[in-house]
């Protein structure tokens, strides 16, 4: 099985692999259902959505009447104010087919002026505090994208509390100097406030530029198991922190065995050959 370890604070120990349901944009509700079922073979416990998911929360419903224990489900509210974050968190709710979730995060924080909003007076972290009073939401996290997203984090948790970050990381993107201190600096601050730290892009190969796009994602995934297996194993080198799965069911199965079998940390000699051989690209610059 894939290993559990605490996710952050929250008392729940969570599967290192968290399935990430922006593979559940525009799918059906069987292709929905198939995958569930590929979730309980791999005994991953911990599901990462976000209301713009296109379809997401909604295919994600109907299984909670059942399964509900059986997951930490997570989801975000895009919105910046307080009475639109306010409204769509009960849309997710109603979507999700639950009371409460038990993480609702400010999705994509990484600009300065929706930020000032997002966390001043009236913004989108007054209501999901007050929805914590509720009972509506149990924790409160902060997600984003870009090379700056890093350094927005420590800005954000100077400000809030928060109990858990979303981020980029992968081998290429970490060869950005900035990024990479950046990085450490949050996870450094992170472990010694016991803020769970999840990680996206983890089986990026490059951007699509011209070629066809042939999997889910808005970037090129890796899609042979070689190259999964060693990319997810660079990212579950770093001690403590957790993998969210990459926006596509097909690959699913894969990314799950390669955390699954799990063991140790490619080298960074290894991770440069395999840049340098398939002309691996940062999506992020």
């Amino acid at each position: 099985m894939i290993a559990k370890i605490p996710f952050g604070r929250t008392g729940h120990l969570s599967t290192r692999a968290v399935f990430g349901a922006a593979a559940f944009w525009d799918v059906t509700q069987d292709q929905a259902d198939r995958t569930l079922e590929t979730l309980l073979e791999y005994g991953i416990n911990h599901i990462d959505t976000a209301a713009s998911y296109g379809k997401a929360e909604i295919r994600i419903g109907p299984w909670m009447p059942h399964y509900r224990k059986d997951f930490f489900l997570a989801t975000k509210t895009g919105e910046r104010t307080y009475q639109e974050a306010k409204d769509e968190l009960y849309r997710s709710l109603e979507r999700l087919q639950v009371e409460q979730v038990d993480l609702i995060q400010l999705h994509n924080l990484a600009q300065a002026d929706e930020w000032d909003v997002a966390m001043g007076p009236g913004g989108a972290l007054e209501a999901m505090i007050e929805a914590r009073e509720q009972g509506l939401v149990r924790f409160i996290g902060v997600t984003g994208h870009g090379t700056g997203i890093a350094a927005m984090h420590l800005k954000s948790l100077q400000r809030f509390d928060f109990d858990s970050v979303l981020l980029p990381y992968n081998y290429p993107m970490l060869q950005n100097p900035q990024y990479a201190a950046d990085f450490a600096a949050l996870l450094s601050v992170c472990q010694a406030r016991n803020v769970a730290v999840q990680t996206i892009k983890g089986i990026t190969w490059r951007p699509w530029g011209d070629r066809e796009h042939t999997h889910a994602p808005w970037y090129q995934p890796f899609d042979q198991p070689v190259d999964i297996d060693r990319a997810v194993y660079w990212v579950l080198g770093q001690p403590g922190v957790f993998l969210n799965t990459a926006g596509d069911v097909a690959l699913l199965p894969l990314i799950l065995d390669a955390a699954r079998r799990f063991e140790s940390r490619p080298s960074d000699e290894e991770m440069q050959r395999a840049v340098e051989a398939l002309g691996m690209e940062p999506l992020f610059v």
